[in-house]
Protein backbone atom coordinates (compact mmCIF):
# COMPACT_ATOMS: atom_id res chain seq x y z
CA UNK A 1 0.00 0.00 0.00
CA UNK A 2 1.19 3.42 -1.08
CA UNK A 3 0.84 6.01 1.90
CA UNK A 4 -0.29 9.50 0.39
CA UNK A 5 0.63 12.63 2.08
CA UNK A 6 -2.18 14.69 3.47
CA UNK A 7 -3.03 17.67 1.91
CA UNK A 8 -2.53 21.29 3.63
CA UNK A 9 -6.97 21.36 3.54
CA UNK A 10 -6.77 17.98 5.64
CA UNK A 11 -3.96 19.69 7.91
CA UNK A 12 -5.66 22.45 8.61
CA UNK A 13 -9.29 20.57 9.12
CA UNK A 14 -7.49 17.90 11.34
CA UNK A 15 -6.60 21.47 13.31
CA UNK A 16 -9.18 22.67 13.39
CA UNK A 17 -11.17 19.89 14.90
CA UNK A 18 -8.31 19.71 17.43
CA UNK A 19 -8.92 23.24 18.49
CA UNK A 20 -12.31 22.97 18.92
CA UNK A 21 -12.73 19.74 20.91
CA UNK A 22 -10.07 21.55 23.36
CA UNK A 23 -12.39 24.33 23.42
CA UNK A 24 -15.01 22.94 24.14
CA UNK A 25 -13.83 20.65 27.05
CA UNK A 26 -12.17 24.38 28.19
CA UNK A 27 -15.83 25.31 28.42
CA UNK A 28 -16.98 22.77 30.20
CA UNK A 29 -14.54 22.83 32.69
CA UNK A 30 -15.60 26.34 33.19
CA UNK A 31 -19.24 25.59 33.35
CA UNK A 32 -18.86 23.15 36.27
CA UNK A 33 -16.55 25.74 37.95
CA UNK A 34 -19.36 28.43 37.87
CA UNK A 35 -21.92 25.73 38.85
CA UNK A 36 -19.73 24.78 42.18
CA UNK A 37 -19.23 28.30 42.69
CA UNK A 38 -22.87 29.20 42.71
CA UNK A 39 -24.28 25.90 44.78
CA UNK A 40 -21.67 27.15 47.45
CA UNK A 41 -23.08 28.53 50.28
CA UNK A 42 -22.81 32.20 50.99
CA UNK A 43 -21.07 33.29 54.22
CA UNK A 44 -24.79 34.38 55.24
CA UNK A 45 -26.36 31.44 54.56
CA UNK A 46 -23.68 28.98 56.94
CA UNK A 47 -24.80 27.55 59.91
CA UNK A 48 -23.38 28.87 62.91
CA UNK A 49 -23.63 26.84 66.27
CA UNK A 50 -26.93 26.88 68.14
CA UNK A 51 -26.25 29.02 71.41
CA UNK A 52 -28.30 27.64 74.15
CA UNK A 53 -29.85 31.08 76.66
CA UNK A 54 -29.35 30.59 80.44
CA UNK A 55 -33.19 31.18 81.05
CA UNK A 56 -31.75 31.71 84.76
CA UNK A 57 -29.65 34.47 83.19
CA UNK A 58 -32.04 35.69 80.61
CA UNK A 59 -32.66 39.49 79.75
CA UNK A 60 -35.67 41.42 78.43
CA UNK A 61 -35.48 44.86 76.26
CA UNK A 62 -38.93 46.19 76.27
CA UNK A 63 -40.13 49.78 74.51
CA UNK A 64 -42.41 51.61 72.76
CA UNK A 65 -42.16 53.34 69.44
CA UNK A 66 -43.92 57.09 69.33
CA UNK A 67 -44.85 58.99 66.49
CA UNK A 68 -44.12 62.62 66.90
CA UNK A 69 -46.14 65.14 65.35
CA UNK A 70 -49.74 64.95 63.55
CA UNK A 71 -50.53 61.61 62.00
CA UNK A 72 -51.17 62.56 57.71
CA UNK A 73 -54.41 61.28 56.65
CA UNK A 74 -54.54 57.68 55.58
CA UNK A 75 -54.67 57.38 51.69
CA UNK A 76 -57.91 55.79 50.09
CA UNK A 77 -57.44 52.43 48.17
CA UNK A 78 -60.46 51.97 45.51
CA UNK A 79 -61.01 48.36 45.77
CA UNK A 80 -64.22 48.52 42.79
CA UNK A 81 -62.39 46.54 40.26
CA UNK A 82 -62.74 43.69 41.94
CA UNK A 83 -65.98 43.06 43.09
CA UNK A 84 -65.24 39.96 45.50
CA UNK A 85 -62.63 42.17 47.30
CA UNK A 86 -65.88 43.03 49.44
CA UNK A 87 -65.29 46.72 49.73
CA UNK A 88 -65.20 49.96 47.66
CA UNK A 89 -62.88 51.57 49.26
CA UNK A 90 -59.99 51.04 52.09
CA UNK A 91 -57.44 52.95 54.11
CA UNK A 92 -53.65 52.79 53.22
CA UNK A 93 -52.07 51.28 56.13
CA UNK A 94 -48.51 52.67 55.05
CA UNK A 95 -48.52 54.46 58.00
CA UNK A 96 -50.56 54.14 61.27
CA UNK A 97 -50.45 56.22 64.28
CA UNK A 98 -52.40 56.48 67.57
CA UNK A 99 -52.28 58.32 70.18
CA UNK A 100 -48.61 58.85 69.39
CA UNK A 101 -47.72 55.62 68.96
CA UNK A 102 -46.59 53.95 65.70
CA UNK A 103 -47.94 50.62 64.48
CA UNK A 104 -46.38 47.97 61.93
CA UNK A 105 -42.48 49.06 63.01
CA UNK A 106 -40.29 45.90 62.80
CA UNK A 107 -37.90 45.91 66.03
CA UNK A 108 -35.37 43.63 66.35
CA UNK A 109 -31.61 42.61 67.94
CA UNK A 110 -29.14 44.03 64.72
CA UNK A 111 -25.78 43.36 66.53
CA UNK A 112 -24.41 42.13 69.54
CA UNK A 113 -24.72 38.17 69.52
CA UNK A 114 -21.75 37.28 67.92
CA UNK A 115 -21.86 34.33 66.46
CA UNK A 116 -24.21 32.54 68.34
CA UNK A 117 -26.80 30.53 66.21
CA UNK A 118 -30.23 29.80 66.50
CA UNK A 119 -32.78 27.22 65.77
CA UNK A 120 -35.20 28.41 63.34
CA UNK A 121 -38.93 27.20 64.68
CA UNK A 122 -40.25 24.42 62.46
CA UNK A 123 -44.87 26.12 63.18
CA UNK A 124 -44.70 27.82 60.18
CA UNK A 125 -45.36 31.93 60.79
CA UNK A 126 -48.54 32.51 58.81
CA UNK A 127 -49.79 35.23 55.63
CA UNK A 128 -53.33 35.24 54.58
CA UNK A 129 -55.10 37.07 51.99
CA UNK A 130 -58.24 38.78 53.30
CA UNK A 131 -60.42 40.95 51.72
CA UNK A 132 -57.71 41.76 49.69
CA UNK A 133 -55.43 42.71 51.80
CA UNK A 134 -51.66 41.05 53.15
CA UNK A 135 -52.52 40.27 57.01
CA UNK A 136 -50.45 41.16 58.20
CA UNK A 137 -49.05 44.07 57.15
CA UNK A 138 -45.55 43.65 58.57
CA UNK A 139 -43.88 40.20 59.76
CA UNK A 140 -40.79 39.04 60.96
CA UNK A 141 -39.72 35.17 60.59
CA UNK A 142 -36.28 33.45 61.10
CA UNK A 143 -33.96 31.98 58.44
CA UNK A 144 -35.22 28.31 57.33
CA UNK A 145 -38.52 29.24 58.57
CA UNK A 146 -41.45 27.98 56.81
CA UNK A 147 -44.16 30.65 55.96
CA UNK A 148 -47.47 29.55 54.87
CA UNK A 149 -49.42 31.81 52.92
CA UNK A 150 -53.39 31.40 52.73
CA UNK A 151 -55.73 33.01 50.51
CA UNK A 152 -58.84 33.41 52.88
CA UNK A 153 -60.68 35.44 49.60
CA UNK A 154 -62.92 34.62 46.55
CA UNK A 155 -60.88 36.01 44.33
CA UNK A 156 -57.65 34.37 42.60
CA UNK A 157 -54.63 36.51 44.11
CA UNK A 158 -50.58 36.29 43.39
CA UNK A 159 -48.04 36.38 45.53
CA UNK A 160 -44.49 38.42 44.42
CA UNK A 161 -41.97 38.59 46.93
CA UNK A 162 -39.50 40.45 45.33
CA UNK A 163 -36.52 40.83 47.72
CA UNK A 164 -32.81 41.32 46.83
CA UNK A 165 -30.90 38.65 49.55
CA UNK A 166 -33.66 36.58 48.75
CA UNK A 167 -34.72 34.65 45.57
CA UNK A 168 -37.73 36.26 43.69
CA UNK A 169 -40.65 34.60 42.54
CA UNK A 170 -44.25 34.49 41.76
CA UNK A 171 -46.95 32.53 42.05
CA UNK A 172 -51.25 32.36 41.64
CA UNK A 173 -53.49 31.30 44.28
CA UNK A 174 -56.86 30.14 43.57
CA UNK A 175 -59.67 31.27 46.13
CA UNK A 176 -59.74 29.01 49.08
CA UNK A 177 -56.82 26.62 47.17
CA UNK A 178 -54.50 24.93 49.36
CA UNK A 179 -51.56 26.95 51.22
CA UNK A 180 -48.47 27.88 49.98
CA UNK A 181 -45.23 26.84 51.97
CA UNK A 182 -42.04 28.50 51.66
CA UNK A 183 -38.98 29.49 53.39
CA UNK A 184 -36.50 32.58 52.76
CA UNK A 185 -32.32 31.40 53.21
CA UNK A 186 -30.77 35.24 53.45
CA UNK A 187 -31.30 38.01 56.46
CA UNK A 188 -33.36 41.17 54.63
CA UNK A 189 -35.11 43.62 56.40
CA UNK A 190 -38.52 44.78 54.85
CA UNK A 191 -39.14 42.56 51.68
CA UNK A 192 -41.83 43.74 49.92
CA UNK A 193 -44.27 40.82 48.72
CA UNK A 194 -47.29 42.13 46.34
CA UNK A 195 -50.14 41.22 44.55
CA UNK A 196 -49.75 41.58 40.87
CA UNK A 197 -53.91 40.92 40.85
CA UNK A 198 -54.40 43.60 42.90
CA UNK A 199 -51.99 46.59 42.95
CA UNK A 200 -52.56 48.16 46.46
CA UNK A 201 -51.70 44.94 47.92
CA UNK A 202 -48.48 44.86 49.62
CA UNK A 203 -46.88 43.46 52.80
CA UNK A 204 -43.49 43.55 54.39
CA UNK A 205 -41.68 40.42 55.17
CA UNK A 206 -38.37 40.83 57.71
CA UNK A 207 -36.15 37.70 57.86
CA UNK A 208 -33.62 37.78 60.49
CA UNK A 209 -30.78 34.96 61.97
CA UNK A 210 -32.15 34.92 65.53
CA UNK A 211 -35.47 35.26 67.65
CA UNK A 212 -35.13 38.38 69.28
CA UNK A 213 -37.51 40.28 67.23
CA UNK A 214 -40.89 42.02 67.21
CA UNK A 215 -43.55 43.91 65.26
CA UNK A 216 -45.51 46.88 67.37
CA UNK A 217 -49.26 46.81 67.38
CA UNK A 218 -51.46 50.10 67.77
CA UNK A 219 -49.77 50.68 71.04
CA UNK A 220 -46.65 50.88 69.75
CA UNK A 221 -45.28 47.97 72.28
CA UNK A 222 -42.55 45.83 71.94
CA UNK A 223 -40.74 43.46 73.84
CA UNK A 224 -38.03 41.32 73.04
CA UNK A 225 -36.90 38.42 75.89
CA UNK A 226 -34.89 35.33 76.58
CA UNK A 227 -31.70 37.30 75.63
CA UNK A 228 -28.22 36.70 76.96
CA UNK A 229 -27.09 39.17 79.13
CA UNK A 230 -24.73 41.35 76.76
CA UNK A 231 -24.75 44.74 74.75
CA UNK A 232 -26.83 45.27 71.99
CA UNK A 233 -27.71 47.43 68.73
CA UNK A 234 -31.39 47.11 68.41
CA UNK A 235 -33.19 48.57 65.09
CA UNK A 236 -36.58 49.94 64.78
CA UNK A 237 -37.48 49.96 61.16
CA UNK A 238 -40.50 51.33 59.40
CA UNK A 239 -41.70 51.22 55.87
CA UNK A 240 -41.79 54.62 55.27
CA UNK A 241 -39.79 56.36 57.88
CA UNK A 242 -36.76 54.33 58.16
CA UNK A 243 -34.66 53.02 60.54
CA UNK A 244 -33.55 54.19 63.97
CA UNK A 245 -30.48 52.22 66.17
CA UNK A 246 -29.93 52.30 70.03
CA UNK A 247 -27.18 50.88 72.23
CA UNK A 248 -28.91 48.82 74.84
CA UNK A 249 -27.00 46.57 77.63
CA UNK A 250 -28.71 44.50 79.67
CA UNK A 251 -27.22 42.44 82.65
CA UNK A 252 -28.95 39.08 83.83
CA UNK A 253 -32.26 39.07 84.58
CA UNK A 254 -32.51 42.61 83.55
CA UNK A 255 -35.35 44.20 82.16
CA UNK A 256 -34.35 47.39 80.40
CA UNK A 257 -36.96 49.98 78.75
CA UNK A 258 -35.86 51.03 75.30
CA UNK A 259 -38.27 53.60 73.50
CA UNK A 260 -38.15 55.00 69.92
CA UNK A 261 -39.53 58.02 68.44
CA UNK A 262 -40.05 58.92 64.55
CA UNK A 263 -41.10 61.90 62.94
CA UNK A 264 -42.99 62.51 59.53
CA UNK A 265 -40.78 62.87 56.65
Amino acid sequence: MVARALSPQSNYNTEFHQTLIMSRTILALLFTLALAACNKPTQKSQSRPIAAVDPATAATITGTVHFEGAVPAAAKIDMSNDPDCGAKLASSENLIGDRGNLSNVFVYVKGGLGDRGFAAPQTPATIDQRGCRYVPHVLGVMIGQPVQILNSDSTTHNVHPMGHANHQWNASQLPNSQPLTKTFTEPEIMLPIHCNQHPWMHMYLNVVSNPFYAVTGSDGRFELKGLPPGDYTIAAVHEQLGEQTMKVTVGPKETKQSDFTFQSK
